[in-house]
């Protein structure tokens, strides 16, 4: 395995979707490669305890140091003088490399020293995890919930900077609202991330849950058992199957769920010819005067 930090999206670059490209350009450069850093020891780095990520895979870990053994770093991390430690460093961007360079026993490490303020250093660690795609998907939702909510950035600017679609960002928060149970079984990586998005619409989403992981079903699986339990009233008995030929075609389902997002609401489509039905299920008058107040407001996402 290579450092694939390499092949990544810029970070410089996404970052300018949250920043002006004169900040980011005074941040850092991450487009330049080792150019401008310099070589810290690294028992003078430092992680960053708001750093979003809190699970490394072992594995994974150990093919980077590999890497870095045979090739060496490729890309410097992104530090600033520690707050509270003089003459060392907080890491902003690269803690990855920095564990996997521990592991091939390293003496140093290039980096490049930026006078980053609290903020922006969260913002960049925030970024530049989501960009490395291998956080877990809760790690991710509650990254770009942080950045919505403690930095009050919109779902087009997060979106453009980590290089997601918006309908991304918003599926990945949803998952947030998830019990803790199936959070727990997410982050075990007994479900993904694609059978936690299917259970979002389920009443008893927790049933489910439990025999999606026993029974080992796909997502689509999981999917009609969702579908099944909703025109039941309850969860799909195991020996039970769907019919295949009532399947949603992809284009219809993704309709569906862009359209779920914005309403918050379940939503069904059937096509009839050149017509059709659209029905929105609701589980409380809450819920039904939400989105009747939400279509008629000016400037309504529809």
């Amino acid at each position: 395995m290579k450092d694939t930090s390499k092949k990544q999206r810029g970070l410089g670059r996404g970052l300018s979707a949250l920043f002006g490209e004169e900040e980011v350009a005074e941040a850092l450069n991450a487009e330049a490669g080792l150019a401008g850093s310099r070589a810290i020891a690294i028992d003078l780095l430092h992680p960053n305890a708001d750093q979003p990520r809190r699970h490394y895979d072992e594995e994974a870990l150990q093919a980077l140091s590999q890497s870095i053994t045979r090739q060496g770093v490729l890309q410097p991390l992104v530090v600033r003088p520690h707050p509270e430690k003089t003459g060392q460093y907080e890491i902003v961007a690269g803690e990855r490399r920095w564990r996997a360079a521990q592991l091939a026993k390293l003496a140093e490490l290039p980096a490049l020293v930026r006078d980053l303020d609290d903020r922006t250093t969260l913002e960049i660690a925030l970024v530049e995890n989501v960009q490395r795609e291998d956080l877990t998907p809760l790690e991710e939702a509650e990254a770009y919930r942080r950045l919505v909510e403690d930095f009050g950035h919109g779902h087009k600017e997060i979106a453009k900077a980590v290089g997601k679609s918006r309908s991304h960002i918003a599926n990945s928060l949803r998952l947030l609202s998830l019990p803790a149970p199936i959070k727990q079984l997410l982050t075990e990586g007994k479900l993904t991330a694609g059978h936690a998005r299917a259970l979002l619409t389920a009443d008893d989403d927790l049933d489910l849950a439990k025999a999606a992981v026993a029974e080992g079903w796909s997502v689509r699986e999981l999917e009609r058992r969702v579908q099944q339990a909703g025109a039941n009233g309850k969860a799909a008995p195991s020996a039970a199957r769907p019919s295949r030929g009532s399947d949603k075609d992809a284009d219809t389902r993704a309709l569906e769920e862009e359209l779920a997002l914005v309403l918050g609401l379940k939503v069904d489509l059937a096509h009839q010819g050149a017509g059709g039905q659209l029905t929105l299920h609701y589980q409380s008058l809450e819920q039904l005067d939400d989105v009747i107040s939400r279509l008629r407001r000016e400037g309504t996402a529809f």
